[in-house]
């Protein structure tokens, strides 16, 4: 059967603009006095990525070592070009110092200029852009001061104890645990109680819908969220304007319903709880306000606050804006917190000697508070453990690269005589996850070795080469809840039980490849024999 010519040509005719389209911008970085990486078609350069070969760590430390006597280089991601910046005197300049110019986050799950009135994500502190971004980072920042953190400790101990209760009530000396499952179970009673104002306990009720509902949003290697995770990559103006979300709407409606029941019951009852939900409440009516606050002990990896944060501003929060906080806090402590955690116990299970030095810093914390509880302060001086935790996030940082988006033209000047513009609406990468393994700043980077942060050397290490937790006013905002979260489970599992390998232990532990959210590719078995 014969096609038309009149078909044919205008088959050719889309396929030749769809082709001029997709390379519209393929020589942008030629005029650039800096190196670029290969450009695919559709795929750019991050095709390695996007096709699953690597993880998103190791996409991210091989990017970092492309060009090793470089500052700066382009390539593509898809069809956006972005600058790769490994010196940490530029990250410093782009991150701190000229900060206004690169305020914003790239879209690339929707943002709040989308208009999208179904995306939870885009109405995120994460996804906010500009001024609006600025007036909710400082309208939340008073939460998650250190003095927020200590009344709230008292909700994560409860969890940390009952996690522990839960194994010492059973007759067994041994118990083989998977780690992936212990970790994000426990993240997942931490937030039901510290952000939705809810008791769960997910180890005796497993199947319990505030757990399984959490465990199916954060599932992004599913293809149906691979899908629209590639639509925003390409298109997300489009997706705004059909209304798609990355998150699964019956998740949305499952939270949004728990955390508006509280809000009524609060308001209803005047009932008061050191949760986020009372914090995110007291910001809302403007009552939560920035107090400066001398922090004692503070853990090496504590993101600082910029002044941006510490500005006194009224945010006036929609419904929608109020649950959106809750929800990014609940992928972070389910997701995220939960795999650094697994990660801090798989490298005390794989180091012998770091676990035994930090028991016995667990056991004498302990004897020091003589049947008391674990307390925020005492926490906060206990500098083995902090060590351990510091250096586990060095090795796999859960996010292994930071981005930036230019929002004004922005002249680098990268020094010996190497200037160039950056363009606004281009994007910024920071490979974190080869800094942290670059020896220049750490020798033998493949060895866990919390010795790098005593109080010694710690001293000398560029806080530019550290960035766990990111860097300047757009950090993350919940570093002390993180690390507090972390460090609690810790103490008390590691108070009555040893970590040890058995035959299902991976080593190493493989990353699970594509651009998504960093976690094992499979499961990370290991034993807990009682003390």
């Amino acid at each position: 059967m014969e096609i038309p010519l009149e078909i044919a040509i205008g088959i050719l005719s889309i396929v030749i603009l769809l082709y001029r389209w997709v390379i519209r911008n393929n020589d942008y970085f030629h005029g650039k006095p800096i190196p670029s990486m290969a450009v695919q078609p559709l795929l750019g350069s991050t095709g390695p990525l996007i096709l699953k070969k690597f993880s998103t760590p190791e996409y991210m430390y091989n990017l970092y070592w492309k060009y090793p006597n470089t500052k700066v280089f382009g390539l593509f991601d898809a069809l956006t070009p972005i600058f790769v910046v490994r010196d940490p005197e530029l990250i410093k300049k782009i991150t701190v110092k000229d900060f206004d110019h690169f305020v914003d986050h790239r879209p690339m799950f929707g943002n709040s200029e989308n208009n999208n009135p179904y995306s939870i994500f885009g109405k995120t502190l994460f996804a906010m852009t500009g001024k609006k971004w600025k007036n909710m980072r400082a309208t939340l920042s008073p939460a998650f001061t250190g003095s927020k953190m200590r009344k709230m400790f008292e909700l994560v101990i409860e969890c940390s104890d009952s996690v522990a209760q839960y194994f010492l009530n059973q007759t067994k000396e041994i118990h083989e645990v998977e780690l992936t499952d212990l970790c994000t179970r426990f993240g997942a009673d931490v937030i039901a109680t510290c952000a939705f104002g809810i008791k769960m306990d997910s180890l005796r009720d497993p199947n319990n819908d505030f757990y399984d509902n959490g465990k199916k949003m954060s599932r992004f290697e599913r293809l149906s969220v691979s899908l629209r995770m590639i639509g925003f990559k390409f298109c997300p103006t489009l997706m705004g304007k059909l209304g798609i979300d990355v998150i699964d709407r019956s998740q949305v409606r499952f939270f949004s319903a728990i955390i508006r029941d509280a809000v009524q019951q609060r308001q209803a009852k005047n009932i008061i709880r050191p949760d986020m939900i009372h914090l995110l409440m007291q910001a809302r009516q403007g009552t939560l306000k920035h107090q400066d606050e001398k922090e004692t002990d503070e853990a090496f990896a504590t993101a600082k606050e910029s002044s941006i944060g510490k500005a006194n501003v009224t945010f006036n929060m929609t419904d929608q804006e109020m649950i959106a906080q809750a929800f990014v806090f609940f992928l972070a402590g389910f997701e995220t917190v939960s795999t650094t955690l697994s990660f801090v116990i798989h490298d005390l299970v794989m180091n012998q000697d770091a676990q035994q030095r930090l028991y016995e810093e667990v056991v004498a914390t302990n004897n020091m508070l003589q049947g008391k509880h674990l307390n925020y302060v005492t926490l906060q001086s206990m500098k083995y453990l902090d060590m351990v935790v510091t250096e586990s996030m060095r090795m796999r940082p859960a996010s292994p690269f930071m981005d930036r988006l230019c929002v004004e033209d922005y002249e680098l000047d990268a020094g010996q005589g190497l200037k160039f513009t950056i363009n606004k609406g281009t994007a910024v990468w920071i490979p974190t996850q080869g800094l942290h393994m670059d020896p220049k700043y750490y020798p033998e980077p493949e060895k866990f070795n919390p010795e790098r942060f005593n109080e010694e050397n710690k001293v000398n290490i560029d806080p530019m080469t550290y960035l766990p937790f990111g860097i300047g006013p757009r950090n993350c905002i919940g570093s002390r809840f993180a690390l507090m979260e972390i460090k609690a489970i810790v103490y008390y599992l590691l108070l009555h039980f040893s970590f040890e390998a058995n035959s299902k232990t991976p080593d190493p532990v493989i990353l699970r490849k594509g651009f998504t959210l960093v976690g094992p590719e499979s499961e990370m078995w290991i034993d807990m024999r009682t003390r």
